[in-house]
């Protein structure tokens, strides 16, 4: 298990619905919530986790389900619900939410579905419940991605490779273009979602609240965060969502795609704190 600088990590399985989620906290202080990106886990918040904590505030990341060491899809779920069941297990009556991608689209669906637990949010590069994909670059890796599911033959690894291709290098780079650091941690963390949790895919499907036309009853401090180089489904949504919260504020990365946390991290992590400390109270 690994350790923040000075904070001892605590790591623990929460239930829910029909599974459970693995999750880790460090720190005291006002609660912040590190929501991962889809086929990946919370180790993408490596950057942020003990840094956070360092600050001042208490850090829970966790594996989302059908993702990490939390429980394999076995059937319809909600991940606003599955993080409101978190939030209640460990005894957090409201919190700061930082989610990028998938992540982001859980927080916005908690934001509107259980609104009492949630005080701020950060949405870096944006999913929107109800918003649809319409970027032919997007489509074009998606559809690889499906015919690569049925390849015994090298197919998982296909599979990652078309992920990496929408979501690490972006629409508008090569991937020698971008970090080969970056490339293959990713890569890595989603080989392993895909070997561990193969047995789920088409096993149930999220059930989520349709934020793409709810987004103005979002009432808490709203910071949206994204790249660039990203594609123009998340540029799109982070403008939606700018557009339509009312108190949202906005921030783009040039020299990023995807993964803001992991591009532009100094960058990233500044205007995290800068927010924090403008929602939150620390003493």
């Amino acid at each position: 298990m690994t350790h923040a600088r000075t904070h001892p990590v605590t790591a623990t399985t929460v239930p829910v619905e029909a599974g459970e989620l693995f999750c880790e906290s460090a720190g005291e202080g006002p609660t912040v919530v590190l929501l991962h990106g889809g086929m990946l886990d919370l180790n993408m918040w490596d950057e942020q986790f003990a840094w956070l904590a360092g600050l001042g505030y208490r850090v829970i990341r966790y594996d989302a389900r059908g993702h990490g060491r939390s429980s394999t899809v076995a059937g319809d779920y909600a991940n606003h619900d599955d993080l409101h069941a978190l939030l209640t297990h460990l005894d957090v009556p409201r919190a700061t939410l930082v989610g990028l991608s998938l992540g982001a689209r859980t927080a916005v669906d908690t934001a509107i579905a259980h609104p009492e637990s949630v005080s701020a949010l950060v949405l870096a590069s944006p999913g929107v419940s109800g918003r649809p994909f319409a970027d032919p670059y997007v489509a074009h890796h998606t559809a690889q991605q499906m015919a690569a599911m049925g390849d015994p033959d090298g197919g998982a690894q296909r599979f990652v490779e078309h992920f990496l291709r929408m979501w690490v290098d972006g629409p508008y780079r090569e991937p020698s273009q971008v970090s080969r650091k970056l490339r293959e941690r990713l890569r890595a963390s989603a080989s392993a979602n895909v070997v561990r949790h193969a047995r789920g895919l088409g096993a149930g499907r999220p059930r989520e609240v349709g934020a793409a036309d709810r987004l103005a009853s979002i009432g808490v401090p709203t910071l949206v965060l994204d790249g660039e180089l990203d594609s123009s489904d998340v540029s799109s949504n982070a403008q939606a969502i700018t557009q339509t919260v009312p108190d949202a504020r906005h921030q783009r990365f040039t020299s990023a795609a995807h993964m803001v946390n992991l591009e532009s991290t100094a960058l990233f992590n500044h205007a995290v704190t800068s927010f924090l400390a403008s929602t939150t109270d620390l003493n």
